[in-house]
């Protein structure tokens, strides 16, 4: 019984791990990493019809965002995740599918006039729309078998509508683990949905550290802060921008508004205008305003019950066509505008953060995680200038940070959702998802508290029979801002060679012929590569 690190080891997005078990490989999440590459997302360090079964946590791409590419590659197995994840799913990897085919379109344009070679998706929507052919969903707190003496059971994870922390119940060779994988823990006293599920016992935890070094900024009133910078923006004259998340974070900015509006907050417009342009956010947001029995947190459902639109208020409108995203930066009228992508990498919002930069009267609100290497990060880490179509931009615009929105929990509550594992007490505590200065700092507070953990690096694999170490991983080359090729050609030179190794270790049992017949042709190869 073993477990693979495969990614958000030491880094914060790309999340995948792989419990071995009786001959089976069970995927937990099948993350895209974002902003800064340290490894390509282009190549698994693994065999993708070596899977038998994934399991989603959430439906946040760095979560799910390779899983059409493993299904394009070879899988053929069971996806398993909750109802309302799986729904959340269809609507987000074709989104993704459609930036992955955008953006090779975009680079094989540029690439024709400079002579490089021609780039491929990571995958299409033709492969996102077959993610559907093998997805099994369930409910929060349903026993689901998924092979031999393994189940499996979601609890709420409190971070994004369906999101879930995994149970995994495992035997082999009349020894029982159990293990847990928290995906992204959420923060407490979010609207919409619930605080995370306290779990009490586990032979293994696997956890997230995003804000495993600091807590979130204490916010008397998310409403009253919010107003306030929309007043003041508008009273300028300017827009405000604020790039969000499509799904779960446009509509919590949804549900403060209509607060914002019901009570009259923003003095110098009460009825100041709010754009969400994201055809992706308004498909999402007809999710949210589905059958949500069983999901939503207790004040939600008293608004679903008395009959009120949660994210209803009057001059919302949302846009649907490129030509309407362009006309909001036309219109000299003051407006909200909430856009994608939360990180500011891809999407609508670089158009709307290009023609309101360098507008002292405008804001752009920053109200998530700003991953490392991301344009998001930039400005918040107070550039001075971005470069946005080919075209240089001063930034001029008031950059607010706020923090009170997070759908992480802080460093507080990480501790005092672990601290909940006292029975059993697990053995080892695996801190993942967390920047590399980060996780091996939180493992270590972890630790203070009476634990064993420690922070595992990628490729890493860990036998939880003997509870040590088996394989060492290693920490990927971190690309500078400015990185050249040889760093993405070499970390997918590492991959391929991580292939390579999964599958001599799958051909122990052959004929011999074959497996000589296998060597000499790896040592003709090597001698020629080092020649």
């Amino acid at each position: 019984m073993k477990l693979h690190f495969f990614g958000a080891d030491q880094c914060v997005t790309g999340s995948c791990h792989c419990l071995e078990v009786n001959g089976k490989r069970i995927l937990v999440d099948c993350g895209l990493q974002q902003g800064r590459d340290e490894v390509s997302n282009a190549e698994f360090p693994f065999a993708a019809n070596a899977i038998d079964v994934v399991l989603v946590t959430h439906a946040h791409i760095d979560h799910s965002g390779r899983i059409p590419m493993l299904i394009k590659q070879g899988f053929r197995g069971r996806i398993v995740t909750t109802r309302l994840t799986a729904e959340l799913l269809d609507i987000m990897l074709l989104d993704s599918a459609h930036i992955q085919e955008q953006d090779a379109e975009w680079k094989n344009r540029k690439g024709e006039r400079s002579g490089a070679p021609h780039v491929e998706p990571l995958y299409t929507i033709e492969d996102a729309q077959r993610v559907r052919e093998f997805l099994d969903t369930c409910e929060y707190d349903q026993e689901v078998p998924l092979c031999e003496g393994v189940t499996a059971r979601f609890v709420d994870a409190g971070h994004l509508l369906g999101s879930a922390s995994i149970i995994v119940d495992a035997a082999e060779g009349g020894v029982t683990k159990r293990l847990v994988f928290s995906g992204d823990i959420g923060n407490v006293n979010q609207p919409i949905i619930r605080d995370p599920t306290p779990i009490t016992g586990a032979d293994y935890v696997v956890m997230e550290s995003t804000y495993g070094d600091r807590n979130h900024t204490e916010v008397w009133s998310y409403t009253d802060d919010l107003a306030r910078i929309i007043d003041e923006t508008i009273a300028r004259g300017g827009n405000m921008v604020i790039p969000s998340f499509a799904v779960g974070r446009t509509q919590e900015l949804l549900y403060f508004i209509r607060e914002i509006k019901d009570a009259g907050l923003v003095k110098s417009n009460p009825d100041f205008p709010v754009y969400i342009d994201s055809p992706l956010a308004k498909r999402a947001t007809t999710i949210f305003t589905g059958d949500l029995r069983g999901y939503l947190d207790e004040d939600a459902l008293e608004l679903v019950k008395d009959g009120t639109h949660m994210f209803n208020f009057t001059n919302l409108r949302m846009t649907e066509t490129s030509e309407e995203s362009k006309a909001l930066n036309m219109d000299p009228t003051p407006k909200v505008i909430i856009s994608a992508s939360g990180m500011c990498d891809a999407g609508r919002i670089r158009h709307h953060l290009k023609h309101n930069l360098w507008r002292p009267e405008s804001t752009v609100v920053f109200v998530g995680y700003q991953g490392e290497g991301t344009l998001g990060r930039s400005l918040l880490e107070g550039t001075k200038s971005v470069k946005l179509f080919g075209e240089e931009i001063a930034v001029h615009a008031q950059i607010v940070n706020f923090q009170g929105l997070s759908s992480h929990a802080d460093r507080d509550h990480l501790l005092a959702w672990i601290e909940s594992f006292r029975s059993p007490k697990p053995q080892h505590v695996f801190v993942v998802h967390g920047d590399r200065e980060v996780a091996p700092f939180f493992a270590q507070s972890v630790a203070k508290l009476g634990f064993t953990a420690h922070a595992p690096q990628y490729t890493e694999v860990y036998d939880l029979i003997a509870d040590q170490v088996l394989e060492p991983g290693y920490l990927p080359e971190r690309k500078a801002k400015a990185a050249g090729k040889s760093s993405s050609a070499y970390e997918r030179l590492v991959a391929v060679g991580n292939l390579l190794m999964e599958s001599i270790k799958r051909s122990k049992g052959r004929d011999n012929k074959s497996l000589a017949r296998f060597a000499d042709q790896l040592r003709q190869l090597l001698e020629k590569w080092e020649s």
